[in-house]
């Protein structure tokens, strides 16, 4: 006998044992035995472990009976089929037995069978369901015994739920013994029958369905007319929930059949239950309602009833009317309140326990919500019709109802926030705002009178849950509209007070409180604000003291922006500041020092008094020597390090007072050299930032104080992390210029990382300006040894370059991008020495390229590319053979070459346009084989447009450009329409029509070149075209119907980019484009041609990059304009591109997973359709010949689909979903796979901590 068999028996002869304490604790420990996965049991142990547990079923105790039933669920994945069958055999038979107490427990534990059942095995499932339907069917027609009845049909719902497909063959019986009961006449049995319902509609054939919900309907029909259909509208409900989209072909007979019987009877119950499943049809089927043209209708009904309270009459807030001049009076104050303090005790005291019209008023805010939420479109509809009931419903009297009323109007508050951002997008682009959302906003911002008149009243309710709902809605409003509320803070005040002084007042009201009086102070003018500072400042100092946690840090947050308000830059300093900072203080203080407070408290206490004593501290100057020190011993804690760098920074920073630093700045610096080297990217990032601050402020700080911080700097210096090196360049700038002896000897130490920088492919941008910064400060500095000239002869070095043509081969030396670094750095260091030394070093480099074949490639590549750099800011034209020379390394065999010289040329004429433009454009003309490199010199002095002026050539140069617009050769076009595009960036008024003519032009190729050129005219920063563009870039955009294929996919391209960029520009376009662009989704077979190579065909398919595009566009879409796709339209063509070619599907499984995230609801519905091709990907196997590639790639694919299997999994209620559980069961099964799954899902959760900013302020 086996170790595991003996002790099992050993615990089996113990739950034999007279002694319940003795059987109680043999059961808890065969528990755990079960719950470890490493437990295998053999067939008699299985047995004999079976046998007692269904015999402790039956036992006295009702303990042991308890934790008996919690061992069937382990039991169930560890023993074989046989034995799964004898339990739920046994169960089945004491479930419809005589004994109540056994049959409620044989319940139970029949529940937990089902749940624990894995859904990995459906051969076991399949039997037990056999096993199970026959005898539920008969337990639920028993209808003498209502307990066994109510049992089954509970079981049968939990059955259907997680089994629903396979018992396909059951379905007609179950329907059968199902609809019978929707007529019981107990409600229980009712209910529990709707809900099996549901469940079977989510998963039977359409003949089944049809039959279901035809009955349905039909009886509806004939319980309106007697007065008894309640039943069915929740179960037309419950399927419409469960099914989704099938219930589309009913909708319109249903609704129009619901609307009519809610308007003719009087039954609160039938209203509710209208309303609610108006809520599910327009949650399931937002789209099938607004095109039968029901929501309006729906609406009008809601509102109707949302005042719905035939039990009490209230004159103002029944029935629905415009908000009249009267109602919008904005001077209500205590003394309104006081006039109304009667009727609302009134209000309070009234109760009538068998008014169930509440009911019907809180379905009709659900419902208002669900149409806010599913149909963003109609929010003008909304704002017009609905919010003004709304805003009036506030006053509603029953608790419940009246928080959804602010649930729904907070929900349209959300559905407006995008409309703000596109107004606030249109007045920072310069285009014309949507005039929809112009409208809603409008409307918004003329309801906040008496919306602010009404909520206000709440704030001084007693009911606690009132408060804190007109808190959050206040808190909404303030968030979609700042600075709304103005002309309303002196009546807000004493409520938002009661609020935070009222004994009554819970932490969470206190809290939702101080939320909102930060978001007040940080979002209205601070002149509107200042006038309240010292009405609010006991409280705040008060709730600042408080012992719970959160409520503490909130006042402090609040007191940060308190300080801002009473004294800024650029603002009237408030009356009494130094009384104000002298009463903060101590309680700041109090605070900072202690020790044994939450962690939150500890770093929210540190940044208010470093925000205190950078606005404030010039009041309390004699405490600097007691809360300064205090700092520094925070800097010494690892916990709050982080926050004590930023907060010296902050006080350091100040330009409002002169904080005197001095007495811890020789420790702090040592301090924070050490940060530098601790493996914290935000430490280190924050400490960079706070010395670069300290050098510019305290520039008097000792060299030998600087010593420790320099050694530290060489390792920062990486292209590991380009931002952290560019914070340490920023650094070394500010010492070269402010203690130049310090970096005597550091440059030395420095220079070697800076040389390995510079050939860095990823030196570009900030990084790359930060080093020529900190290089034009060395030379201005003029450190001995580190003279222009030395400086010079680091970089041209022989060990600093290597041949451009071994660039590839040989990356990790150097990159074709360092050439362009490191003559931007010979560039700034030769002109930063003036003017007559720049041109001798540019002279020594012409002189360099007339020594002619014996230069290196790369010799002559770093010479032409630094003749350029400099002559963009010296004019050449001195030089004698300097345009020769260039022009002569355009005929060099080497590539690279010729790329340099034509940069050389184009960067050199920008220094004297005069000169070398007109000559540019001459050898265009002369030079037909040299009009690429021609082209982009000229590129390089068109995109220089902003520093120079180049408006008596542009004629010139339009006309040279589309004398090549025709080119056969792509490149070369691709450069006139970058050329093009930005010199109509510039003038559009002139060029943008001429491009526009150009579309008629029957040449293919030059309609090409024109789409490709429009597509440069769109940056992401506001630009003078943007109004123009957005008037035409339709008829550029419609060539997404050109006979052409190329026209197609660049006027994709121009599609994905305006997208990208500005979004407005095509937001209203989009109905006219989506169906052209889903079109370039599809496979075409015409495009698809076969290729001989030798004795093989191979099949290559032309539409390939169109259709790539196309996703590309999609997947853009999804983030700039999903409140303008329709989804299900969307998800259809993603569909389709997860069984396409790889490029496709990577880009397909990236969509599902950001569809997941942002669509669920829609998502979930079609996760059947998703599931298959996902799985297809995860399942194939590579040909055992493949290249290391095919493995490569195949391995990608995987890891795209797990990552989008991942992200449906985390979608609310797709654990219910069957076929994705299986597919999940059946990765954690597969060794390979799991690992690969649990990858994926560290990389998902460490990408989502990592987005988490890093900055305070």
């Amino acid at each position: 006998m086996s170790t595991v068999s003996f002790h099992i028996a050993n615990l089996l002869e113990k739950m034999t044992s007279s002694d319940k304490d003795f059987r109680f604790m043999a059961t808890n420990d065969l528990m755990s035995e079960l719950q470890k996965d490493s437990i295998k049991l053999d067939d008699d142990s299985e047995r004999k472990v079976v046998r007692m547990l269904l015999k402790l079923l039956e036992d006295k105790n009702g303990e042991v009976q308890n934790l008996a039933v919690k061992c069937l669920g382990p039991l169930v994945a560890k023993v074989k089929e046989p034995q799964v069958e004898t339990i739920v055999d046994t169960l089945c038979t004491n479930m419809t037995g005589d004994r109540e107490q056994l049959r409620d427990i044989s319940s139970i534990g029949l529940k937990t069978v089902i749940t624990e059942l894995p859904l990995t095995s459906q051969q076991l499932a399949t039997v037990i369901c056999k096993k199970i339907i026959g005898k539920l069917t008969v337990a639920i027609a028993r209808q003498e015994d209502v307990t066994v009845q109510l049992e089954a049909l509970d079981i049968l719902g939990d059955l259907l739920s997680r089994f629903g497909p396979i018992l396909q063959q059951y379905h007609a019986m179950l329907l059968d013994a199902l609809l019978p009961q929707l007529n019981s006449q107990r409600q229980a049995v009712r209910k529990r029958t709707v809900v099996a319902l549901g469940h079977l509609a989510a998963s039977c054939g359409a003949a089944h369905y049809q039959k279901m919900v035809g009955i349905l309907v039909e009886e509806m029909q004939k319980g309106i007319k007697t007065g008894h259909a309640n039943t069915y509208i929740q179960c037309c409900a419950t399927v419409c929930k469960n099914a989704g989209q099938r219930f589309a072909d009913y909708l319109d007979q249903v609704v129009n059949m619901l609307m009519e019987a809610c308007q003719k009877s009087e039954e609160d119950e039938l209203k509710e239950n209208t309303l609610q499943a108006l809520e599910v049809f327009v949650t399931r089927c937002p789209q099938e309602m607004g095109t039968l043209g029901h929501l309006e209708s729906v609406l009008q009904l809601c509102v109707k009833l949302i005042s719905h309270d035939p039990n009490y009459n209230d004159d103002e807030g029944s029935g629905f009317h415009p908000l009249n001049e009267e109602s919008m009076d904005t001077t209500t104050g205590d003394e309104d309140d006081d006039q109304n303090d009667d009727d609302e005790q009134e209000e309070d005291e009234y109760s009538d326990d068998d008014d169930m019209s509440w009911k019907v008023r809180r379905a009709a805010a659900k419902c208002i919500e669900a149409v806010i939420v599913s149909r963003p479109d109609m929010l003008l509809y909304i704002y017009q019709t609905v919010s003004v009931m709304l805003i009036v419903r506030f006053r509603e009297r029953e608790e419940n109802v009246r928080c959804d009323v602010f649930s729904a109007y907070r929900a349209l508050l959300r559905m407006t926030k995008p409309a703000v951002q596109a107004l606030n997008e249109s007045r920072h682009t310069g285009l014309p705002p949507s005039p929809e959302a112009a409208a809603a906003v409008q409307a918004l911002d003329s309801q906040i009178p008496q919306l602010v008149k009404i909520v206000q009243k709440q704030l001084k309710e007693k009911n606690i849950k009132s408060r804190q709902v007109a808190l959050q809605l206040l808190s909404d409003v303030v968030g979609v509209l700042p600075g709304c509320l103005a002309p309303f803070l002196t009546n807000m005040m004493n409520g938002i007070l009661v609020c935070l002084s009222d004994k009554n007042s819970t932490s969470n009201v206190r809290t939702n409180t101080l939320t909102f009086v930060y978001c007040i102070m940080s979002s209205h003018p601070i002149e509107v604000v200042q006038p309240h500072v010292e009405v609010l400042l006991p409280a705040l100092l008060t709730c600042a003291g408080d012992n719970f946690y959160k409520v503490t840090a909130e006042a402090l947050l609040a007191l940060q922006v308190l300080v801002k308000v009473v004294r800024s830059e650029n603002a009237t300093e408030h009356a009494n500041a130094a009384s104000i900072a002298q009463q903060i203080y101590p309680i700041v203080l109090r605070r900072l020092k202690a020790t044994d407070i939450d962690q939150e408290v500890k770093e929210t206490a540190i940044t208010t008094m470093a925000t205190l004593l950078a606005h404030l501290g010039a009041f309390i100057q004699p405490e600097w020597g007691v809360c300064i020190p205090i700092f520094l011993e925070r800097l010494k804690n690892e916990i709050t390090r982080l926050t004590a760098v930023k907060a010296l920074n902050l006080m350091a920073s100040s330009q409002l007072v002169n904080l005197d630093l001095t007495s811890v700045l020789g420790e702090a610096i040592t301090v924070l050299a050490s940060f530098l080297r601790k493996n914290q990217r935000a430490l280190k990032l924050a400490t960079l930032n706070l010395l670069d601050t300290l050098m510019k402020r305290y520039s008097l700080i000792e060299s030998g104080m600087l010593q420790s911080v320099i050694a530290e700097l060489p390792p920062l210096l990486s292209e590991g992390d380009l931002h952290c090196a560019q914070q340490a360049l920023q650094l070394m700038t500010s010492i070269a210029v402010y203690q130049p002896r310090a970096l005597e000897q550091a440059a030395g130490v420095c220079m070697p990382a800076i040389k390995v920088l510079v050939r860095s492919p990823l030196m570009q941008g900030a990084a790359l300006g930060a080093l020529m910064e900190f290089l034009r400060a060395l030379v201005k500095a003029n450190i001995p040894g580190y003279s222009s000239n030395r400086l010079l002869s680091i970089f041209l070095e022989p060990d600093s370059v290597v041949s451009p043509s071994k660039a590839e081969t040989n990356a990790g030396v150097h990159h074709k991008q360092s050439f362009y670094s490191l003559a931007k750095c010979i560039s700034v260091i030769s002109v930063s020495s003036g003017p007559h030394e720049a041109l001798s070093v540019a002279n020594s480099f012409v002189s360099e390229l007339s020594k002619g074949p014996g230069l290196q490639d790369t010799q002559v590549v770093i010479a032409l590319l630094s003749i350029g750099e400099i002559g963009r800011h010296v004019d050449l034209s001195q030089l004698g053979r300097l345009r020769e020379e260039i022009l002569q390394c355009f005929s060099s065999p080497s590539e690279e070459i010729k790329t340099a010289a034509a940069y050389a040329f184009g960067s050199v004429a920008i220094g004297n346009l005069p000169t070398f433009l007109p000559a540019l454009l001459q050898e265009m003309a002369q030079q037909p084989k040299k009009q690429y490199l021609l082209l982009h010199a000229l590129k390089e002095i068109i995109s220089a447009q902003q520093n120079v002026n180049i408006s008596m050539w542009t004629e010139d140069i339009w006309s040279a450009l589309f004398a090549h617009a025709e080119c056969p050769e792509e490149g070369t076009r691709n450069v006139v329409a970058e050329c093009l595009g930005r010199l109509t960036l510039a003038t559009p008024e002139k060029f943008l029509p001429r491009l526009k003519e150009a579309l008629a032009s029957d040449s293919n190729l030059l309609r090409t070149t024109v789409v490709t050129a429009v597509k440069f005219t769109i940056v992401d920063q506001p630009q003078p075209i943007d109004p123009l563009l957005k008037e035409n870039i339709g008829d550029f955009l419609l060539s997404l119907a050109d006979p052409d294929i190329n026209v197609r996919r660049v006027a994709l391209v121009a599609f994905n980019s305006a997208a990208h960029n500005k979004p407005a520009l095509i937001r209203d376009l989009l109905p006219e484009l989506l169906p052209k662009l889903y079109v370039e989704t599809q496979v075409r077979k015409e495009l698809i041609r076969e290729v001989e190579m030798g004795p093989f065909k191979h099949s290559v398919d032309d539409g390939l990059d169109l259709r790539k595009a196309a996703f590309e566009c999609m997947y853009t879409l999804l983030d700039s304009c999903l409140d303008r796709l329709e989804i299900r339209d969307f998800l259809t063509h993603v569909e389709n591109g997860l069984r396409d070619h790889y490029d496709i599907k990577m880009l397909t499984y990236l969509m599902v997973a950001r569809l997941a995230s942002l669509c669920p609801s829609q998502v979930i519905q079609r996760l059947d359709r998703l599931i298959e091709p996902l799985k297809n990907t995860v399942t194939m196997k590579v040909k055992a010949n493949s290249v290391k590639q095919e493995y490569e790639k195949q391995d990608e694919l995987k890891r795209a689909a797990l990552r989008a299997v991942s992200a449906l999994s985390s979608i609310p209620d797709a654990d219910k979903h069957i076929q994705l559980m299986e597919f999940v069961a059946h990765i954690r099964n597969s060794q390979e796979l799991q690992a690969l799954y649990e990858s994926v899902q560290s990389d998902t959760n460490s990408g989502a901590s990592n987005d988490v900013p890093m900055n305070i302020e």
